[in-house]
């Protein structure tokens, strides 16, 4: 299971929200094998009194959190971290400066879905990696 948020400047995400999407979930089926159909992407476009931040970054600064069940090797995740940020860059021309991703892991029985505990879920793909 995969949740994804993403933050940025309104008039510069909106414009970009599905390439955005499909280079995110691309970089996450390749590096946690991840099924192709299940994408869970929120994007949070803000107004920019909205959204401090370092002066050292522009307007194009975008944030990426990913809440994950637990099980991912380090080597998985570094993976994950590196292929977004060279597609988000050669795509979309986002500096890496102007990229931060997060990472958030959970236990899956602190997940809630399909009306089950997640460490109670059948799954069809594998979380240790």
């Amino acid at each position: 299971m995969a949740q994804i948020k993403i933050y940025g400047l309104k008039e510069k995400l909106n414009p970009i929200k599905q390439e955005l999407s499909n280079i995110i979930h691309s970089c996450v089926v390749e590096a946690f094998e991840y099924p192709v159909e299940k994408r869970f992407h929120r994007f949070f476009p803000l107004e920019r009194e909205d959204f401090y931040f370092s002066e050292e970054r522009s307007d194009a600064y975008t944030v990426i959190e990913i809440s994950i069940f637990e099980g991912r090797s380090i080597s998985a995740k570094k993976n994950l971290i590196n292929l977004l940020n060279q597609q988000i860059n050669e795509v979309l021309e986002i500096r890496t400066i102007d990229l931060e991703i997060t990472i958030f892991e959970t236990p899956k029985h602190n997940w809630g879905i399909r009306g089950v505990p997640g460490d109670e879920l059948v799954l069809n793909y594998k979380v240790e990696l």
